[in-house]
Parts: C-alpha cells; sequence; structure tokens
C-alpha cells in the first residue's frame, strides 16, 4: 500500500474554536459519505509536512502565515481516495492560532468545490456532543494535548 504524507491543520481562534470542513460525497466510490475533517492535505514532492501545512492553509482558507507550530500530532491511517485507491495515510498536525473565523474557497480546487459542502468553527463543548461524524478520531484529545482548548 503507498504511503501518502499530509499535513492536517488544527487552526484556532482566540475563542478556543477548531476549524472543520464539511465533506459530501455525492459519486463515486465515497458516494454518501459525509463527515467533518480538519483542513489539509498530501504533501507534494520537495515539500516538507510544514510547507504543505502553510500551503494548504492559504489554498483551502485564505489564511497566510509564515510559520505553523512544530507538528502537535501524527496518525497513520489506511484511506480510500476518491479515486479508488487505498492508501496509508501518513499525517502531521500542525497548529495555527488566527484571530479571523473569515474562510475565502478562493484558491479551492474543482475536487474540494464539489466535496467541501461547509465549514464551522467549533468550540470544545460542541465537538464533545455531536453524533456527527469527526475526522480524525480523538480530534479532542489531540486539541487538549496540543493546548488549544485550555492548560
Amino acid at each position: 500500500m503507498r504511503e501518502r504524507p499530509s499535513a492536517r491543520l488544527l487552526i484556532t481562534t482566540p475563542k478556543r474554536r477548531v476549524l472543520l470542513f464539511r465533506f459530501v460525497h455525492r459519486t463515486g466510490v465515497l458516494a454518501g459519505k459525509v463527515y467533518w475533517a480538519t483542513p489539509g492535505g498530501g504533501v507534494k514532492h520537495g515539500e516538507t509536512f510544514a510547507d504543505a501545512a502553510i500551503r494548504e492553509l492559504r489554498e483551502e482558507t485564505g489564511i497566510r502565515v509564515a510559520r505553523v507550530s512544530a507538528p502537535v500530532g501524527r496518525r497513520e491511517v489506511p484511506l480510500l481516495l476518491a479515486d479508488g485507491e487505498r492508501v496509508l495515510a501518513v499525517e502531521q498536525y500542525f497548529v495555527v492560532n488566527t484571530d479571523t473565523e473569515s474562510v475565502s474557497r478562493h484558491g479551492w480546487t474543482a475536487e474540494e468545490m464539489e466535496v467541501m459542502a461547509d465549514h464551522q468553527w467549533w468550540s470544545r463543548e460542541e465537538l464533545s456532543i455531536t453524533t456527527e461524524t469527526i475526522y480524525p478520531e480523538g480530534l479532542i484529545e489531540m486539541l487538549d494535548e496540543a493546548g488549544v482548548f485550555g492548560a
């Protein structure tokens, strides 16, 4: 199984809310799948995880920063891609603090426009009581360990 490195973003505000995107797959092998997930994406050839995090942040949200945190989490999980390929997702998570809750779709690809249906800034309480599917599993614990929801 091919490894697919990706950078994932834990984007937070001073109100201690974290950004998640709602993915709705209407066609293909993932048709019917609906879930919320952190922004982020694949690491391109020659990029570091941190470089990919900065690029994905800009492309998926319009937020521009020069640096991201050191990785605060890592996960390896089998993943089915939209094209049907099964890969081992090797994910590193980075915290980005922002003072805006404004998100721009300007840098989205056609595929992102098709499947990323919505976004929401979530509090710890909202995450803890939702019945929605949230990725990554263990997101609250990862955010707690990173100090996002307080000490």
